[in-house]
């Protein structure tokens, strides 16, 4: 009878199932059963995974077993939590049990005897013990530990551990489980042996304890045999350095410690201050590699108990506690040490351990440096006296009212619950900044010696901890982030104060017609009160704009505000009236000149103070001077003039460097100031006086402000667009002259040198050099030639060949693993080893390849002498390199084949041919005709010897040697030579006797071996390796890394004394790697994701499917293998953004350090004098180079839900463990919730900064786990999500990583130079961040993805060139930049997190490091790859989110310091390279927008008729220079010229030209028209009303077509309404404007305004794939009216619904301000009205402001029908019949009407479309008020009429859009013609776009896959 199927059967089943499947999807994970699915609330104190892990371990050798160790688990699971309150513990619980019973039921027989389970345990123990030889592998490592030193075979024990670690881990779980049976078994029998077992285990099993308790880097808790860095002698000598001695005070006697480990310092602290567990771990790991780095660099100790250098302790020490130091200083209170000599290397030790156990807890106060140190300052007094006692007592700081000791709970935590507080005020960001106080404000509390009011312990009721109350704002600091344009003004005052200034004077001098003479300069004189009118201005801001912290803000800067504020006002009355009164004696033309003289002393004396404290403060000579100045009368005007914070101190440059950026904006105001004075403003003077004196002219409209002021409104707007780009195009200059210089850098620093594979051909003669000479350390070039240092340069050249070739074949491995280049390649490019007794230098093949049949076609047309024929083949000096390395190689192979007589005939032969070389008669000697017969004969023995030996190759092999001897002797030779040889008798009876070459020696020497294989291809490949590699990533990769070893760089250090360093990647929630079902998916074409990659990297995947030995095959053969599917994903995801791609490419600085560590050939050996080969074989495997390897580089991702998609069992989750089984050296952090009900239903949570790697079993293990305070997302989420995980870094410094982001081999290994640049002489200061160079690998993609590649190439190479030198202003923009990691974590970490104001985080960490004094480098003979985006979409999303982090830059304190504390220059270069960039943007398209309403206002008061007609004034000079910059600057030309600067300094200039037009034939200036747009809408938004936010703009492949509704959606505010608003002015312009040249003239005037009409309306569609595509197109045109018309709801998104979607664009109107701003702007739409109805046939000439209130009536009308035409349906069910007569009623009275009035008025029909023109924005207006007060018009119900209104204008633009669309996708030449355009560089490639784009589904399937 059948078993009926029980719930718990099926549930196993699934569990199982799931697992399985796991396995088949190619996740290389161990099957894990149950254990898999134990809760993170379990596992953290008990080991019930481990348990588990053991019982499926030993489930095939004794389920019994197994059983027991289940059902010992859920007993551990039952006690721990019996009501099953966590997260999945019930469900756990329920499936074990499952899991049990089905046990029991399997098992055969009738009841189980559990009195008998822990006899079972005990025997199965023993028999496990005895089966593994537990005991012997413990006695080996007890021998090898007692020894200190290693014998040769380590690596075989190595592995052999390696393999014992699941059996210690199932061993550690059969002795907890034992244990726990042992207390309820007798005393007597099983368990008095377990007792005693326990007792020897806990004595003796260091084997258990030490290869199983987690550790991150450096096992300290118990030794390992498998890592050896704790017998490096730095860190035993660290280890021995934080040693607890008997001067300490004493411990209790129950002070626990583990058993492995002695006590130290950290135990000491954590008795003390009661720091966690965990943490006390984590930094007592990262205070001994500190010391252990620091005394590498000092020297290896060499005693047997080695000890830490004071100098080493000394430099960690300073470094550490650096800020600390200056914040003592700046607050003028004492150091808690006395002096650096007073204190020992014990005290200090403890001073460095306790700041990183309180900064390592921090949690969020981590943002908060200042506060660090107050805590610090505290706490080290409390350490202080508690040393100097004899025994330890507990902090009283860190004491609850309970008694326990816990740091975080009494410091941290209320910290934290004044963040969290003020962060919960925020709202999510939509608060107002100056409502609440971010981490700045918290931070800069202890920027004043007032901070000591909050006492210690903290006092809980003071400000600083102050929690904010409902309605009731809490006090900023010493600055209020308002929300205004002001705050442009006001940080760079003294640029906008500059450029007035020069404007007025040459206005002044223009209008004095250039004559410089005593009235101009008198004239000139006005500029002083314009400078002090601004000057109070300024002053006046600073006091508005500090609303908000008076309450709390420093008194000393309260008073310095209201100082300033009487100042400036007295002074600035002053000077005005005084210039008053000047005026008044010039009008007089009096010859009493007093006041003339009073003004001119006031300003020669205020100019020269100003110049003076000018010097003082900004330049690098003098600064010095004021600051040792301790006057006070110059301290206060010192005070006066520059406010002093703790940051922004002596933000100074070398004098060379100052006068470097002096210098260079210098030639900027050479360049911009006369063009402006020639080409701007003197052209204008004319026009001005002109129109001012005329008579009063006629207007077309009711004129309300123009009469009798001389036509002002006129005059301004004619210099309206002037004074604008006036104001920017100083950008421009500073473009052109950025994009010269940086050319000229990069080629001083040899940057494109070699920049093709044919170069790379040619000098790969002087590589080894360059690189040994940059890359290699002096340690390496010791060893292993020291015997050969003394010889010729060829020897130095074989030398350098030698240590060149095992670094060069690493790379071209790397390479073919990437499936960059195929196996055929590889062997082309390697290079022969140059270590054996060859003396020649032997080349890779590439170089060689068919050298030797083109040298034997020399040799064959040769009629003339030796010296002749060898100079024609060292014409190519490669072919001169193969004809010797052949001939050597010849003689020196059938020197070992042959003995006896054959050896003789060998060595005859040679002497014989050297001879005649030497003598000059080769020629003579040989009959050179036969050569190519004698190759024949000896490539068919290579041929032979180069496959395995048998008996018959070795016949074969000694007749091909015969033959070779036959042909040599009597073919080649010459007869007198041939016949010497054939009467020689020692040969003579050889050849007669058969023993002539009967026997070869078969090659056995792998030196021999390896010449033999590489002579054979010499000799047969024929082809020309000029084109290898031919992939162009490849080909691209050896360019560039060839290039920097002729790059200044540091030199190499060995990698023991390198500087240690960490990278760091924050991750959330974005690909991990790409599974196989998104690889099949397919989109609406029917195109998948593997099938694009395929097309699009074709050879690639061949090189792929050859690697994986599967050759022309499909898919589902592919699968079939669980390898090769998990390397076709693999394959996939490397070739996208994705995380898998990154920690590949991350990985390779290990593999680098590895490399290079092994040939340094450092061991932990005795004897390493005897090790002299030069081998790269087995290095990953070395255990000395992995421990050196471990101990400089550490690689943290930081995946911020790990832990949550752990629980959800997403595909991430599986993805990142992947990653760590297949990365030993990777550590993933991440935050974990863990959940508790309490007994009122309420869930309390609590979170975790956790650290795990892969173990033994390939699942993750808990490393560290350090409770927070709370949530930590209280800011930015990615800042957020660096700052919990930097804890778990180590180094000296950390590169930051984005997770699109990639690296290669070559380049890694030039990594310790790049940071030995922190040592580098860089300026006043060492660096703190160092600069790297990115190359963007989306470029191939798309046209679009290559103008974004080429854009951000120029940025991040030539711009941030010149950025760092010679302007000194480079920041931090993003990743790969490289952090001087102590510098920052001591000083707020990398990055800033404040919510919203600190949206574009990566930046503020380049703020802050140069506020506090750091430097900031940028190199470039190292690259690291990143992704960018691809799409329209996704560049629009990621300009938007950059557009709008500069917005809020703006009104950030760091830029207003920095333009404040910066000298004019520098400040000069801030501004522009920064947010100016963005001002700049903006005012290029308002100069559209004041010239088109400036004549639109001309057009629509008719006086530009009338002006031209009194005098020629319009159309001048200044107009066409104004409009010809902005549209230069518009479409790109400007943004471009760094870009061919670039191309032709690293591609060659017909690269340059050639790669420059075809991106203005794939319309990339539309691309940068539309992008000017995207970036002016999102800066211009955010600073009016905020709505910054992170934009998730994914890293997908984008080949998908995007619907027109989502463009819409996208584009209609930003682009689509401000485009059609220009074409509306454009259109009014061309009906009513006068232009005397006619139509060819207002073409030339509006030319850019139409094009950008053009490109911001069908940008998004010509960039749209099959965007013109009939299908698609009536396919987008229902999804649009479905969309428009679907009326939504609650819940429904924007993305479905019109309504949902218009209201979530007004969202950002949030406040008052807010509002009246845009009513304010909005107002400019009613000027269309105004002006069109003056204009009517109907109205004639009257401008009686009554024609205008009647269109307004006209209007009201209008509005009405389209009431009574919209009514809703729903709402008129009781009066349908009415609501249709009255529609009817009113239809046929309208159009009656109408005809009426066209008849008996002078209404015509272009009335009629003029009053449509004028209605269309008057309408708009009226939206735009609705909308800005939507909360009144809701009160009065009209909100639903509002909303009807909006719809049909949506509905309009959008069918005014789409009508071009649909007319261009009815010829099927314009889709065809968009693929082209959109993806040429991929059809240039060999792609097969169309294919893709067409969706074949029937090419796809007859395809190779």
């Amino acid at each position: 009878m059948a078993r009926v199927t029980t719930p718990s059967d099926n549930w196993e089943k699934l569990v199982r199932a799931v697992l399985r499947s796991e396995q088949r999807a190619g996740h290389e994970r161990t099957t894990s059963g149950i254990a898999g699915a134990v809760p993170d609330s379990l596992q953290r104190t008990t080991n019930i995974n481990a348990i588990l892990q053991a019982a499926d371990e030993i489930q095939s050798e004794d389920p019994n077993v197994a059983r027991i160790l289940c059902e010992q688990a859920y007993s551990m699971a039952q006690n721990l939590d019996p009501s099953s309150d966590g997260r999945g513990v019930l469900q756990f619980k329920t499936g074990l049990m499952s899991v049990i019973k089905q046990k029991l039921a399997k098992k055969e027989g009738g009841q189980i005897d559990r009195n008998r389970d822990i006899e079972r345990l005990w025997e199965f123990y023993n028999q496990y013990k005895r089966r593994h030889r537990v005991d012997d592998i413990q006695r080996e490592e007890q021998k090898w530990r007692e020894a200190g030193t290693f014998s040769a075979d380590v690596g075989d024990l190595e592995l052999r551990f390696s393999e014992m670690k699941k059996v210690f881990a199932t061993l550690r779980a059969l002795v907890e489980v034992m244990e726990a049976l042992s207390k309820d078994a007798t005393s007597d029998g099983v368990g008095r042996l377990i007792m005693e077992e326990l007792r020897r285990i806990k004595k003796s099993s260091a084997a258990i304890s030490g290869e199983l308790i987690p550790y991150n880097i450096v096992p300290l808790e118990a030794p390992s045999l498998t890592n050896a860095i704790g017998y490096f002698p730095e860190v035993r000598g660290a280890i021995s350095a934080i040693r607890y001695t008997e001067q300490f005070p004493r411990l209790p006697a129950d002070f626990e410690t583990p058993g492995q480990r002695e006590l130290d310092m950290f135990d000491l602290l954590e008795y003390v201050f009661g720091f966690q567990k965990d943490n006390i771990r984590n930094q007592r790991e990262h205070v001994v590699l500190a010391l252990a780095n620091a005394q590498s660099r000092l020297g290896i100790p060499i005693d047997a108990d080695p000890k830490l250098d004071e100098r080493a302790v000394r430099e960690v020490f300073l470094k550490s506690l650096d800020n600390y130091i200056k914040w003592c200083k700046y607050l003028r209170i004492r150091l808690v040490w006395n002096s650096l000599e007073a204190i020992n290397k014990d005290r200090k030790l403890f001073l460095v351990s306790l700041y990183f156990c309180i900064w390592g807890e921090a949690a969020n106060a981590r943002f908060l440096p200042e506060c660090i140190c107050y805590i610090f300052h505290q706490m080290a007094r409390e350490l202080d006296a508690i040393l100097d006692r004899a025994e330890a007592t507990q902090a009283a700081s860190c004491t609850g009212e309970n008694g326990s000791v816990s740091f975080l709970e009494q410091i941290i935590c209320p910290i934290y619950g004044a963040l969290a507080a003020e962060a919960e005020r925020n709202n999510n960001g939509k608060a107002a900044h100056s409502e609440w106080r971010n981490y700045d404000d918290f931070n800069e509390y202890f920027w004043s010696p007032a901070c000591f009011e909050l006492s210690w312990p903290m006092k809980r009721n003071s400000s600083f901890l102050l929690k904010p109350k409902k309605g009731k704002r809490t006090g900023k600091s010493s600055f209020v982030e308002h929300r205004t344009f002001l705050h442009l003004f006001r940080s760079f005052h003294r640029l906008w104060m500059f450029l007035i200034i020069m404007f007025q004077a040459l206005a002044i001098i223009a209008f004095h017609d250039g004559k410089l003479n005593l009235n101009t300069f008198k004239s000139l004189l006005s500029i002083g009160p314009t400078f002090a009118v601004m000057n109070f201005l300024e002053s006046c801001l600073d006091v508005v704009l500090m609303f908000g912290a008076y309450s709390t803000a420093r008194g000393m800067a309260i008073s310095r505000l209201v100082i300033r504020f009487f100042w400036c006002g007295l002074s600035s009355v002053f000077v005005l009236y005084v210039y008053v009164r000047l005026l008044q004696e010039r009008n007089k033309n009096t010859s009493d000149s007093l006041y003339f003289r009073i003004y001119v002393l006031v300003l020669g004396v205020y100019a020269g103070l100003r110049v003076l404290f000018a010097l003082l403060l900004k330049f690098p000579a003098c600064h010095r001077l004021s600051e040792m100045s301790d006057q006070s009368f110059f301290q206060f005007f010192k005070w006066i003039y520059e406010e002093r914070y703790f940051v922004g101190r002596g933000l100074v440059e070398k004098t060379t460097d100052y006068m470097s950026y002096v210098f260079f904006w210098l030639v900027i105001f050479a360049c911009k100031f006369p063009f402006a004075y020639f080409l701007q403003i003197k052209p204008l003077v004319g026009p001005t006086l002109i129109i001012i004196h005329l008579p009063r002219l006629q207007y077309s409209w009711h004129d309300f402000v123009s009469k009798n002021n001389n036509n002002m409104l006129t005059v301004a707007s004619l210099w309206a667009p002037v004074v604008a780009i006036y104001i920017m195009d100083i950008h421009i200059w500073y473009t052109l002259l950025s994009a010269i210089y940086g050319a000229v850098m990069g080629a001083r620093g040899r940057l494109g040198e070699i920049r093709s594979i044919e170069m790379v051909h040619k000098r790969f003669e002087s590589f080894p050099e360059a690189f040994v000479k940059n890359l290699v350390s002096p340690q390496i070039k010791r060893m292993p030639f020291e015997r050969e240092s003394s010889q010729s340069p060829h020897d130095n050249n074989k030398t350098y060949a030698a240590i060149f070739s095992p670094f060069w074949n690493e790379i071209i491995k790397a390479l073919r693993e990437e499936d960059y280049i195929s196996n055929r390649e590889m062997d082309l490019l390697s290079m022969p080893s140059n270590a054996g007794s060859l003396k020649l230098v032997q080349w890779p093949l590439f170089l060689l390849s068919s050298k030797i049949l083109l040298a034997i076609d020399l040799a064959l047309d040769c009629k003339d002498t030796q010296a002749d024929l060898w100079n024609r083949i060292c014409k190519d000096e490669y072919m001169a390199y193969a004809v010797q390395e052949c001939y050597s190689s010849i003689e020196k192979i059938l020197h070992s084949l042959v003995d006896g007589e054959g050896r003789l005939w060998v060595e005859r032969i040679f002497r014989e041919i050297n001879s005649s070389i030497s003598e000059g008669s080769l020629v003579i000697t040989l009959h050179l005709k036969k050569l190519q017969v004698v190759l024949s004969r000896f490539t068919a023995l290579t041929g032979l010897l180069i496959r395995d030996p048998t008996p018959e190759l070795a016949k074969g092999a000694a007749k091909a040697v015969y033959d070779f001897y036959d042909v040599v002797t009597h073919e080649l030779l010459s007869s007198d030579l041939r016949e010497q040889l054939d009467t020689w008798q020692i040969l003579l009876r050889a050849r007669n006797e058969g023993r002539l070459f009967s026997r070869i020696e078969w090659p056995k020497d792998p030196d021999i071996k390896e010449q033999v294989k590489r002579l054979h291809l010499l000799l047969t490949v024929k082809d020309n390796a000029v084109n290898i590699p031919k992939n162009l990533e490849a080909r691209r990769r050896l360019q560039f890394f060839t290039n920097s070893l002729f790059m200044d760089m540091p030199s190499a250090k060995p990698v023991c004394e390198m500087m240690p360093f960490c990278v760091f990647t924050p991750y959330y929630s974005e690909t991990v790697l790409y599974s196989n079902s998104e690889l099949r998916l397919e989109n609406e074409d029917g195109i998948s994701t593997l099938f694009y990659l395929q097309k699009i990297f074709p050879d690639e995947w061949e090189n792929f499917l050859e690697r994986i030995g599967q050759g022309d095959i499909g898919y589902a053969e592919i699968q079939e293998n669980s390898t090769s599917a998990l390397e076709l994903r693999f394959w996939a995801s490397y070739r996208g953004q994705t995380l898998a791609r990154t920690v590949r490419g991350m990985m390779y600085y290990r593999k680098a350090l590895m490399l290079q560590s092994h040939l340094e050939r450092r061991s932990l050996e005795e004897d390493v004098s005897s090790r002299t080969s030069f081998t790269t074989q087995g290095f990953e495997l070395s255990r000395e180079a992995r421990a050196q390897a471990d101990i400089k580089f550490t690689y943290v991702v930081s995946c911020q839900i790990y832990g949550q998609q752990k629980q959800r069992k997403a595909p991430e989750a599986a993805d990142i463990a992947l990653l760590l089984q297949r990365n030993e050296a990777l550590r993933v952090a991440f935050i974990h919730v863990e959940e508790s009900g309490a007994a009122d239903g309420n869930v309390t949570k609590e979170f975790y900064s956790k650290l795990v790697k892969a173990d033994a079993n390939g699942k993750d293990q808990e490393i560290f786990s350090i409770r927070l305070p709370g949530d930590p997302k209280l800011g930015e989420g990615k800042p957020e999500n660096q700052n919990h995980a930097i804890v778990f870094t180590r180094g000296e410094a950390v590169q930051t990583i984005d997770m699109n982001q990639d690296n290669y081999l070559e380049e890694a290994m030039k990594m310790r130079n790049l940071l030995e640049e922190f040592r580098a002489n860089h300026g006043l200061r060492p660096p703190t961040i160092l600069g790297v160079r990115e190359h963007v690998f989306t470029g191939s993609v798309s046209s679009l993805a290559w103008f974004m590649s080429n854009q951000e190439t120029s940025f991040v190479t030539l711009g941030q060139r010149v950025l760092a030198c010679p302007l000194k202003v480079r920041m931090h923009y993003g990743h790969p930049d490289v952090f001087d990691r102590i510098f920052h974590i001591t000083r707020g970490g990398i990055s800033k997190s404040s919510r919203v104001i600190n949206i574009s985080e990566d930046i503020y960490a380049g703020f802050n490091s140069t506020l506090r004094q750091g430097n900031i480098t940028h190199h470039e003979y190292i690259q690291v790859g990143k992704g960018r985006d691809v799409g329209l979409n996704q560049i629009a999303l990621f300009e938007g989110k950059v557009a709008g982090g500069n917005g809020e830059q703006v009104l950030s304190r760091d830029v207003y310091r920095l333009g404040q504390l910066f000298d004019f220059f520098r400040m000069l270069s801030f501004f522009f390279t920064t947010v100016g960039f963005y001002v700049c943007t903006m005012m290029t398209v308002l100069t559209v927008y004041v010239f088109l309403y400036g004549r639109a206002y001309l057009a629509f008061s008719g006086l530009d008729q009338g002006i031209s007609d009194e005098a020629d004034v319009l159309g001048n000079t200044a107009l066409d220079t104004v409009l010809n910059a902005q549209f230069l600057v518009q479409i790109g030309i400007f943004t471009a010229v760094p870009m061919v600067m670039g191309f032709i300094l690293e591609l060659g200039l017909l690269q340059a030209v050639f790669s420059f037009i075809t991106m203005q034939l794939q319309l990339c200036s539309v691309f940068f028209t539309f992008s000017l747009g995207t970036r002016t809408h999102y800066f211009g938004r955010t600073i009016l009303h905020g709505g910054a936010k992170y934009r998730a703009t994914g890293r997908g492949f984008v080949v998908r077509h995007i619907k027109f509704a989502e463009n819409y959606r996208l584009y209609s505010r930003s682009h689509f309404v401000k485009a059609l608003e220009v074409a509306l002015l454009l259109i009014v312009y061309m009906a009513y404007g006068y232009s005397e040249g006619g139509a060819v003239t207002f073409v030339l005037l509006t030319i850019s305004s139409w094009f950008l009409v053009f490109s911001w309306l069908f940008a998004p569609y010509i960039f749209n794939p099959s965007g013109f595509e009939w299908q698609k197109t009536v396919e987008d045109f229902d999804d649009w009216t479905n969309w428009l018309m679907y009326k939504g709801g609650v819940g429904v998104k924007g993305d479905n619904s019109w309504e949902s979607w218009w209201e979530e664009e007004q969202t950002h109107i949030q406040t008052l301000r807010g509002r009246i701003l845009e009513t304010i702007l909005s107002f400019r739409f009613i000027m269309f009205q105004y002006g069109i109805v003056y204009k009517l046939h109907l109205t004639g000439r009257d401008t009686s402001i009554a024609v205008y209130g009647f269109s307004w009536v006209v209007l009201a009308g209008l509005v009405m029908i389209f009431k009574i035409f919209t009514f809703s349906p729903k709402k008129s069910t009781n009066f349908q019949l009415v609501l249709r007569f009255m529609q009817g009623i009113t239809c046929i009275g309208l159009i009656v009407a109408l005809c009426l009035v066209v008849f008996f008025t002078d209404l015509s029909i272009p009335d009629l479309f003029a009053s449509f023109l004028a209605f269309i924005p008057t309408g708009w207006f009226i939206l735009s008020l609705a909308i800005a007060w939507r909360s009144i018009v809701r009160s009065l119900g009209l909100w639903d009429s509002v909303k009807e209104f909006a719809r049909m204008y949506d509905a309009g633009m959008g069918i005014l859009i789409f009508s071009p669309i649909a007319v261009l996708s009815w010829f099927p030449f314009v889709s065809t013609f968009q693929s082209r355009l959109l993806f040429n560089q991929a059809f240039s490639r060999g792609l097969e776009i169309s294919l893709i784009l067409a969706g074949n589904k029937a090419n796809v399937e007859a395809s190779s896959f």
